[in-house]
């Protein structure tokens, strides 16, 4: 997706800038993947871990976006947010899938997501640990590049019937937080194959084709504020559990589209 500097617009130089930024971010993470032993896992409030590869990251990200855009606003999982004039916004999870990246599996992201005026227009999902990066902007279509080959334009699947699909999530005892363990048996006993690939990384396979459901009973918006154009743009949906195309509902549901519905009625019994 190779495009003049001087043709590109505002947009599309914040997603290139957020490309570039994502991949660098990825490398610091290998940093601490690699050699996981050498720091501490703190819990959060809410019981997440939290190490120092989260923080280093997030400050990365945080000091690129200011000195190149900087009357943009910040919204990131660790530190305090940044207010804007410019009517853009940064969402920012440096490690998505920590428990993930604690324990050396390669399935965590980094995730960045761009809003303009109140509205979704870009996403990142960079995957270090598999050379892989997926990102999409408004009206620009979604796009998939690993290390062996250059940005490709991906969709997503065309499955369209239930028993046929392969469903992924991030964690079981998730749906269980908020009792709604029924509503995982329902989805589990309807589709084909069931696999936990989650966070990030099971959304990125939505849309590049990989796996044709993802669902997240709890999510916060960093965790969410990629997805939305990133499935869209690649032919698919994310909303809330009730159907709103949104990065705020603190839950999610990515599908190819043809089954959304279909999820949607079997989440709500």
């Amino acid at each position: 997706m190779a495009i003049a500097q001087n043709s590109l617009t505002t947009m599309q130089q914040r997603l290139e800038f957020a490309r570039k930024i994502a991949e660098q971010a990825g490398q610091l993470t290998l940093k601490f993947f690699y050699n996981t032993e050498s720091f501490a896992v703190e819990h959060k409030e809410d019981e997440s871990p939290v190490t120092v590869a989260d923080r280093e990251t997030e400050s990365f990200l945080r000091d690129q976006i200011a000195d190149h855009f900087p009357n943009d606003a910040i919204f990131g999982e660790e530190f305090p947010n940044t207010e804007g004039t410019s009517g853009y916004r940064w969402f920012i999870d440096p490690i998505d899938g920590t428990k993930s990246f604690i324990h050396g599996i390669p399935l965590y992201s980094t995730l960045i997501g761009l809003e303009h005026d109140g509205q979704c227009a870009g996403g990142v999902i960079a995957l270090p640990a598999l050379n892989e990066l997926v990102w999409a902007g408004r009206g620009l279509g979604t796009w998939h590049e690993t290390k062996r080959r250059g940005p490709t334009r991906c969709r997503v699947s065309s499955c369209s019937h239930l028993a046929d699909a392969t469903f992924v999530v991030s964690e079981v005892l998730t749906f269980d937080k908020i009792n709604r363990r029924d509503a995982y048996n329902r989805l589990e006993k309807s589709v084909r194959l069931t696999r936990s690939w989650g966070d990030g990384y099971g959304y990125a396979l939505v849309a590049t084709g990989r796996a044709d459901i993802m669902v997240d009973p709890i999510m916060s918006e960093w965790d969410a504020a990629p997805l939305l154009v990133i499935l869209e743009e690649a032919g698919g949906r994310f909303t809330d559990w009730n159907g709103n195309a949104t990065i705020f509902g603190q839950e999610g549901v990515g599908t190819n589209g043809s089954l959304h519905d279909a999820v949607l009625s079997v989440l709500s019994g």
